[in-house]
């Protein structure tokens, strides 16, 4: 009885929050961001169908994958996939190549963190009244309106050309649209390298190129041009040569005075990645670059957490650890995992794939402010370590809000690094901090 009745309660608090909350003794809880990111909203929720979009049933899985029995395209399939296996096997023969020094400290921290993954994923798979959950939380829940689409901006090619200092983007309120959805008198901005904020505690749309953008309250963003590029004739991002990268817009978001500096700052670096730049999906930097993110004269007088996303790379690690952390000033850091799964509740793949983890790594420290030349204790209580967040993902990279684990001061002053959603609350900056504000990913608010 009491336990049920404690399941029933968590069930609530997770509906209301977006967060539900493991046992205890696991470090662990389960995230909703469609839920989370729903609080940044007055009239707009996120489309669950558009975040979860990897997520698929199982049965959907199976049709796919040709278990149909005698659908020649399944038939087809499995033979295609015997002869990779074939191939796979042929490959593995002789001896094993030993593994190098690298990856032996990759294998070592990947043991640390197993058995603590293990045990929240059996607080996961415990949890059996959110597991029902699940099916119907990648649903929208409602039919949405279907409307003509215009054609996704994508940002990071726009900020290329010579024009893109010219680009404007309209600012409307609910009172300055007209009945067909057209801006009347609202504020026009400069798109890129330029602060727009939206101060009301409502949601604004903004218009560009026929496309809306919703910009929660509370929140600021700063695109900035962070790539310049030669291309040939065929204007396409995988076409693009990469010339120069320039971070120094960064610095026009320092605070004139660090008493309004920043109590959490996010860092969600585009490292360079194999996968990413085969995909084409952004352009990456090399890590080095890094090192001149001004990250302590962002922070706030009286210090600030800092946290950093990081792939499973040992030389990441590595550099992190014996050259980023140092010269941004941080100092005591711990780890957080994020662990993903999918509607079933199984993880994303095999646990001990060596590359390819079903987890990412968040690495959190503290930056001192000014006021410890004053000999005033700013040092905060880092997190729990080996805290694990655990959510089916969404689009590739797209990572889940941290708003819920700020330490420090209330209200927290918060800046996203790298960002390409917006937060109530948060400064985003980034060379596509819209790329997830477009219209197309929200429905109304039912209330």
């Amino acid at each position: 009885m009491g336990a049920a009745a404690a399941a029933s309660e968590e069930v609530s608090f997770f509906l209301e929050t977006g967060v539900y909350r493991l046992l205890a003794d696991s470090g662990a809880v389960f995230m909703d961001p469609v839920r989370v990111l729903g609080e940044s909203y007055t009239r707009h929720s996120l489309r669950p169908s558009f975040y979860y979009s990897r997520s698929f049933p199982s049965s959907d899985k199976a049709a796919a994958a040709g278990g149909g029995g005698g659908d020649e395209r399944g038939s087809g399939s499995s033979g295609a996939s015997r002869k990779r296996k074939r191939k796979k096997k042929k490959k593995k023969k002789g001896d094993p190549r030993e593994l190098s020094e690298r990856e032996r400290a990759a294998e070592r921290r990947h043991q640390e963190a197993r058995p603590i993954l293990l045990k929240a994923h059996e607080s996961f798979l415990r949890a059996t009244e959110l597991l029902s959950a699940l099916s119907d939380m990648i649903q929208d829940g409602q039919m949405a309106e279907v409307e003509e689409e215009s054609p996704e901006v994508n940002f990071i090619e726009l900020g290329s050309l010579l024009q893109a200092s010219q680009c404007e983007l309209s600012l409307c309120s609910q009172g300055t649209q007209s009945g067909s959805g057209i801006c009347c008198g609202g504020m026009v901005s400069a798109l890129f390298d330029n602060s727009v904020c939206n101060e009301t505690d409502d949601d604004l749309e903004a218009v560009f190129l026929r496309n809306k953008y919703i910009i929660p309250k509370r929140s600021c963003f700063y695109m900035s041009i962070l790539y310049l590029f030669t291309f040939n004739a065929c204007f396409s991002l995988t076409n693009f040569m990469k010339r120069k990268s320039d971070l120094r817009q960064i610095r026009n978001l320092i605070p004139a005075h660090s008493d309004y500096g920043f109590n959490f700052i996010v860092v969600d670096p585009p490292w360079e990645n194999a996968s990413a730049s085969q995909k084409s999906l952004y352009p990456t930097l090399p890590s080095r670059h890094f090192l001149y993110i001004p990250v302590r004269q962002f922070a706030h007088t009286q210090g600030a957490l800092v946290a950093l996303w990081v792939t499973n790379r040992e030389k990441l690690r590595a550099f992190i650890e014996e050259e980023l952390f140092p010269a941004w000033g941080v100092a005591s850091s711990t780890a957080f995992y994020w662990l993903k799964v999918k509607a079933d509740g199984s993880m994303l793949c095999d646990l001990d794939l060596f590359h390819h983890r079903p987890y990412e790594c968040l690495l959190l420290g503290y930056v001192n402010g000014k006021e410890v030349d004053t000999g005033r204790d700013t040092t905060y209580r880092l997190p729990q370590n080996n805290h694990i967040i655990v959510t089916m993902p969404s689009a590739y990279s797209r990572k889940p809000p941290l708003g819920n684990y700020i330490p420090g001061p209330k209200p927290a002053r918060c800046i996203e690094l790298f960002a390409r959603e917006l937060i109530s609350g948060w400064t985003s900056w980034g060379n596509e901090p819209l790329h997830f504000q477009d219209s197309r990913y929200f429905i109304d608010k039912i209330t």
